[in-house]
């Protein structure tokens, strides 16, 4: 039997700094285990002193450190590492690094010790293991404009602040320090192929290794491929829906090659731009030269452009459309129909529901569904909605709708809801629609059912088309049922759903499910698994802006060194562009590099920490999270004029949008509430799942 060769990313981190001519020797090694990796002799043996099942394979003077499963073994590292024996059982050496000399996470977490100094180990206790030489950064592949910083650092918090790439911090980490190998067991896996691949990573030919897919994950990259019609995904945050969709991508592209299909098209589309940017890096990773068949945009860009194909439509503002909305009403009322009792009726709707609620009802409602007689809209459900409207009162909307529709017409404009229905109504009567063999839509929970009829009008066949969603991510759009959206999506027998959470730990997963409670839109009841564990999640309560600063820089640094980061590891999310950016202004001023950015602005390379909108996080993850931000929060003043199930419904949806900012976070998770009147939404968390302190 032939065992598979899967590699941690501190097994080739470490494999660079051994000298080439004992790395031959080294791949010579690792063949043995391709073929019996079991423990014999003095060669292989287990190392006691680890939770996992952790083996050693000598090669010389080098330890090549293992474990294997079914038909696999998994390379986790590679030293000089000498035996050190208790008795007769081989035992793991210690780490040459005393975590006890960094600030401790859970201290800082502590409630009495919040907002206390940073304790500050000595030099002493910091001094880097290896003096960082030239020669050992060449050896390493470290980029040559890293040197400079590299070089200057001489203790371990020089190299945490250090501005360098993550992963340079931690290929030097690996190889300066003795990893924790039943930590190195929760990092993802690579398929490292033959030795000669190795041999090319070390002399750096290979720049990477492509992921290895969990046995969940593998199977759905290929599950119901050939059925007869489209094929869904479902599964929470963290469990690598959109990477089975990149490789779903990849097997497509293949079975399209091998049927004759010499110049493919695939559309690979999600909601976001920054979604997009992801993807399209991911992909060419992927696919390589291949990756020039497969085109990744936002549906919004694809249907944006055959919109503007036939006549130029003006999008409006939202408060161009509040305004010309309070406009419609009173022509609205003044041509109600029906006798006296359904015209009061009708008319106390119109008066009572505000207008940003009668335009979510024109737009995300009626418009987005592509709803086009009254009779339809009397008849819908609505799901999502939390008002209940009789078919008088949606009488009056619809009236409202007709005179609305006018106002825009008048003064050239659309909605993106209408913009979109001009898309769709285009590409069925374009005489050579831009068709593609295939379709990808990720996260399509955020899509409305018009813009999924119209991606489902690209896709060439209907077996060709692969969806992933998770309903309680959505934060956009409302709830629907495939089934309202087009006769094609069909998923019966077809829907698979992921249930291992490879993001987030385990306390970060439960503290936002436990949080979510009452918003949750996907009733399927699904038994979640996570890989990771770490601290629980912190509530606190700040009372103004100079303490909210001061905590998130202090929470930033500590956690970056605990977990062994850069501060560019961390994001800070916000309800609005306004606090994110005095939050990034309060912690510059603090000296602790921040930058500001939008969805269009995303920058996950710049140096500091990350502060963008909740929305514009979607897609992302980040090893360090705070949520903060709500001092200026608009959730208060904006519901002060609504009607209470208008609040629910607001509350609902930004119940959601919080759910998935906190699921972007991987190891530490912060949020941060006002100490007066914080708001529903900001109250009760429970004391099971979120450290809460004096929050």
């Amino acid at each position: 039997m032939s065992f598979e060769i899967i590699h941690k990313p501190t097994f080739t981190n470490q494999l660079l700094a051994i000298p080439k001519e004992r790395v031959i020797q080294i791949l010579e090694k690792i063949e043995v285990l391709r073929d019996d990796p079991k423990p014999h002799g003095k060669l292989k043996k287990k190392l006691h002193g680890y939770r996992g099942d952790i083996y050693r394979l000598r090669s010389g003077d080098f330890r090549i450190i293992y474990t294997y499963g079914d038909g696999w073994v998994a390379l986790l590292g590679v030293d000089a590492r000498k035996d050190v024996y208790k008795g007769d059982k081989l035992i793991a050496e210690e780490t040459e690094v005393d975590v006890a000399a960094f600030a401790n996470l859970e201290n800082l977490l502590a409630p009495e010790k919040v907002l206390s100094p940073e304790p500050k180990p000595s030099q002493a206790e910091t001094l880097l293991p290896v003096e960082l030489t030239e020669e050992l950064l060449d050896r390493l592949l470290i980029p040559k404009t890293c040197f400079p910083t590299l070089l200057a650092c001489r203790t371990f918090d020089d190299l945490l602040e250090a501005d360098v790439p993550g992963a340079v911090r931690d290929r030097l980490f690996d190889c300066i320090t003795a990893p924790n190998f039943d930590q190195v067991l929760n990092q993802p896996s690579f398929v490292t192929g033959s030795p000669d691949e190795l041999l090319r990573f070390k002399e750096g030919d290979l720049l990477g290794f492509l992921l290895k897919l969990n046995p969940e994950q593998e199977r759905f990259v290929t599950w119901a491929i050939n059925a007869t019609g489209p094929t869904l995904l479902k599964g929470g945050p963290g469990t690598g829906k959109s990477t089975v969709a990149l490789y779903r991508t990849r097997e497509i592209l293949k079975q399209l090659q091998a049927n004759g299909v010499s110049q493919p098209r695939i559309l690979f589309t999600t909601y976001t731009n920054a979604l997009v940017t992801f993807s399209e890096q991911l992909l060419e990773q992927l696919l390589d030269e291949d990756a020039r068949f497969v085109e990744v945009r936002t549906a919004d860009a694809l249907m944006s452009s055959i919109s503007h194909s036939t006549e130029q439509l003006q999008v409006a503002q939202t408060n161009e459309l509040i305004k010309l909305l309070r406009q419609a009403i009173p022509q609205a009322i003044a041509a109600l129909e029906g006798n006296v009792l359904q015209q009061q009726a009708q008319r106390l709707i119109l008066q009572r529901l505000q207008p940003e609620y009668l335009l979510e009802e024109l737009t995300d409602v009626i418009d987005a569904r592509g709803i086009d007689t009254l009779v339809d809209y009397q008849e819908i459900t609505r799901a999502g909605r939390n008002i209940s409207l009789n078919k008088s009162q949606r009488q009056a909307i619809w009236i409202l709708r007709l005179h609305f529709n006018q106002f825009l017409k008048d003064q050239g404009m659309v909605t993106w809801a209408q913009m979109r229905l001009y898309a769709l109504d285009h590409l069925h009567t374009m005489p050579a629609p831009p068709v593609y063999d295939a379709v990808v839509v990720d996260e399509a929970q955020d899509l409305s059912p018009v813009v999924l009829r119209f991606l489902v009008g690209l896709c060439r066949e209907p077996n060709r088309l692969f969806v992933t969603a998770d309903a309680n991510q959505s934060i956009y759009g409302n709830s629907f049922r495939w089934s309202e959206v087009h006769h094609s999506l069909k998923f019966v027998g077809r829907t698979g759903i992921l249930r291992m959470n490879h993001r987030t730990t385990q306390e970060v997963g439960e503290a936002a499910q436990s949080y979510l409670q009452d918003g949750i839109l996907d009733e399927d009841r699904i038994e979640r698994f996570y890989i990771h564990t770490g601290p629980l999640p912190v509530v606190r309560a700040v009372a103004d802006r100079p303490s909210e600063g001061s905590l998130l820089a202090q929470f930033c640094r500590t956690a970056a060194r605990e977990f062994r980061l850069g501060i560019g590891a961390c994001a800070i999310l916000t309800p609005t562009e306004k606090s994110g950016k005095n939050i990034a202004g309060q912690l510059n001023y603090l000296g602790v590099e921040a930058t500001f950015m939008t969805s269009r602005e995303l920058n996950l390379n710049c140096k500091g920490i990350k502060v963008l909108p909740l929305k514009a996080a979607k897609g992302l993850e980040f090893p360090i999270v705070a949520i903060a931000g709500f001092l200026d929060s608009p959730f208060s003043a904006v519901t002060k004029k609504l009607s209470d199930e208008e609040i629910a419904e607001i509350l609902m949806r930004e119940r959601r949008t919080l759910f998935v900012g906190m699921t972007r976070a991987m190891r530490a998770l912060m949020l941060l509430v006002p100490a007066h009147q914080p708001g529903s939404l900001l109250q009760d968390f429970d004391p099971q799942f979120w450290n809460l302190g004096n929050a």
